[in-house]
C-alpha cells in the first residue's frame, strides 16, 4: 500500500520537523536572550516567528490530516487509550502553542523596535519571555509523549 506509506511518512517528518524545529527555536531564542545583545535577540525572534510561519504552522495543520488517515487506513480503534491520549496531548500542545504566537510577535516587535532606537528592553519583554518558556515546558513535554505513544502505541 504505497499511498499509506507515504502519508505515514509525511506523519514522520510532521512530527520531526514540531520537535526539532521547536527545540532548535527554544535553543536559539533562549541563548540569543541570554547574551543580552538586542540586535542579536531581533534577528533571532524575527526568524523565530519566520520559522513557525514556514514549517511550524503547516507541519501542525498536516499531523491531524494524516494522523486520522493513518488510523481509519490502519485499522485503528478511537477506543484505544493511546490514540484518546494522543489527541489530547495534540491538544495541549496546540493549547500552548497559541499564546505562544502572540507572545513571539510582541517579542519580535519590541526587540526590533530596541534595537533600531539603541535602547534596552522592557520588563515586559522580559515576562513574555518568562511565559514564552513556561509555556513551552508543557508542550515539549506533550510532544515527547506523543512520539512515545507513536512509536510503542501500549495496550
Amino acid at each position: 500500500m504505497p499511498e499509506y506509506a507515504l502519508i505515514k511518512t509525511l506523519h514522520i517528518l510532521g512530527a520531526i520537523v514540531l520537535f526539532g524545529l521547536g527545540l532548535g527555536s527554544v535553543f536559539y531564542k533562549y541563548m540569543s536572550d541570554r547574551s543580552g545583545n538586542v540586535s542579536a535577540m531581533a534577528v533571532t525572534n524575527r526568524l523565530v516567528v519566520r520559522a513557525d510561519a514556514w514549517f511550524t504552522t503547516p507541519a501542525i495543520l498536516l499531523q491531524p490530516l494524516t494522523g486520522f488517515y493513518l488510523v481509519a487506513a490502519g485499522g485503528y480503534d478511537w477506543a484505544q487509550g493511546w490514540l484518546r491520549l494522543a489527541v489530547l496531548l495534540y491538544l495541549l500542545a496546540g493549547a500552548c502553542w497559541l499564546p505562544v504566537l502572540v507572545l513571539q510577535v510582541r517579542m519580535r516587535d519590541e526587540a526590533a523596535a530596541a534595537a533600531l532606537h539603541g535602547r534596552p528592553l522592557s520588563p515586559r519583554y522580559w515576562r513574555h519571555a518568562r511565559y514564552w518558556r513556561l509555556l513551552g515546558l508543557p508542550a515539549f513535554g506533550a510532544m515527547l509523549l506523543l512520539v512515545w505513544l507513536m512509536v510503542s502505541r501500549p495496550v
